[in-house]
């Protein structure tokens, strides 16, 4: 017995009316965790929930090369990195990712993001009224590029930080979004190559531990250099995802907001509950729609015959909110993290399977506790007012944010 196709030439259209439900409103409708549809003219297999991403993240059935579309490339993650390699040479260049995410270097992010942090919420302080997307946005830039070693003037901030939100704004975007994300990836692509140059002829000199020392005499497994493009790509690929962070936060704020209780049970000092509560905000609000893989050979799975190179499509907010694996998921409760095991493929939010060899993001630890850093900053160092305003957000918008990107006013430091 097949699996249930979607009827049609075509539903690239629908795909972008229905964002990030889509696939999750028809694996309703099927009643069926795969089922086959056309977008961008081809076929393609859409599936979701535990079993469905244990299956996507076997890399002897999918590959990523191919998966990624060129314009997804061309804006958000670059032209041939991490993202899109497969077997030795990705596990590889991953190495050298997974390499910068040491206890050691991990504290000294924190120790920054905290000082980051303090040296904002004095400018807000100032200032009276901030959009928190916005600075958090900034906050990160400053945290990613000192942790990094890449050089951030303060009269260029402004200009990379826009370029960085563009990028990642292009994702799922057509028309101006995406040419903005196209243009801010050129712009930052040039930046970071000059300064990768400057380190090998020896006009900068990074330390050894920072990304930038490691990107810029990182070698492949034919021995050589990464070209300087391959180079800025990869660095913006440590750059960019932090800054990514900033919609984090935002959610995150929208939290503390819709839930008044989890303020106080944040400011209790509870560790435990801190990662809780995160780790709910990474899982409830929408962040990542779906990820993309290419069948590497034929093999059959649920009773459907996966053919090689097929486009397949996990569906990650899907799986996120799916009533199978969490009680109530439509429910904000971060409680229900309590007793939670850590299965790689249940909970998605940054992709799924292992760190080394698989494609599950290199960054996803930092990402929680930089969060956990900036959520208790705004629970428990600063008094502020949200005033009224727009604070929905929608799910058919890839990537989401809640439309006023959330305003505060009144703001002191405690």
């Amino acid at each position: 017995m097949g699996i249930p196709k979607e009827k049609g030439i075509d539903h690239t259209l629908t795909m972008m009316m229905e964002g990030y439900k889509y696939i999750a409103n028809r694996r309703n409708r099927f009643r069926s965790n795969i089922f086959e549809t056309r977008l961008l003219g081809q076929k393609v297999i859409c599936m979701g929930g535990e079993e469905a991403a244990e299956v996507f993240y076997d890399n002897d059935k999918f590959k990523r090369k191919g998966a990624a579309p060129k314009r997804i490339q061309k804006s958000l993650f670059g032209e041939n990195g991490v993202q899109t390699m497969d077997g030795a040479a990705h596990k590889h260049r991953k190495a050298m990712f997974m390499s910068m995410m040491t206890p050691e270097r991990i504290d000294d992010l924190l120790a920054i993001a905290e000082q980051q942090w303090d040296i904002a919420v004095k400018d807000w302080q100032k200032k009276g009224r901030i959009v928190l997307f916005r600075e958090a946005e900034k906050v990160m830039c400053r945290i990613a590029c000192q942790w990094a070693g890449v050089p951030l003037w303060a009269k260029e901030l402004k200009q990379r930080t826009e370029d960085m939100s563009a990028m990642i704004d292009a994702f799922g975007a057509v028309g101006p979004r995406h040419w903005q994300g196209r243009t801010a990836r050129d712009r930052s692509e040039k930046w970071i190559r000059g300064i990768i140059r400057q380190v090998r002829y020896g006009e900068r000199n990074p330390s050894k531990e920072t990304p930038l020392y490691q990107v810029a005499w990182h070698r492949d497994l034919n021995g050589e250099l990464l070209s300087l493009q391959m180079a800025a790509v990869e660095l913006l690929n440590v750059v960019r995802p932090i800054v990514a962070i900033g919609r984090f936060v935002t959610f995150g704020a929208l939290g503390l907001h819709d839930f008044p209780e989890t303020k106080e049970k944040l400011r209790s000092g509870d560790e435990k509950y801190s990662r809780m509560f995160v780790q709910e905000v990474r899982r409830y609000y929408p962040f990542g729609p779906f990820l993309g893989a290419r069948v590497k050979n034929d093999f059959k799975w649920a009773s459907h015959k996966f053919k090689k190179s097929r486009l397949v499509l996990l569906d990650v907010y899907g799986t996120n909110h799916d009533s199978d694996l969490w009680e109530n998921p439509h429910e904000f409760n971060p409680e229900r993290f309590q007793e939670w095991q850590g299965s790689p493929f249940d909970f998605l939010p940054q992709g799924g399977g292992d760190y080394d060899i698989g494609h599950r993001c290199a960054g996803e630890w930092i990402t929680v506790e930089i969060m956990k850093v900036s959520l208790e900053f705004l629970a428990n160092r600063i008094e502020y007012n949200v005033p009224k305003q727009d604070l929905n957000y929608s799910l058919v918008r890839m990537p989401s944010i809640p439309k006023s990107r959330f305003v505060m006013e009144g703001i002191t430091v405690k």
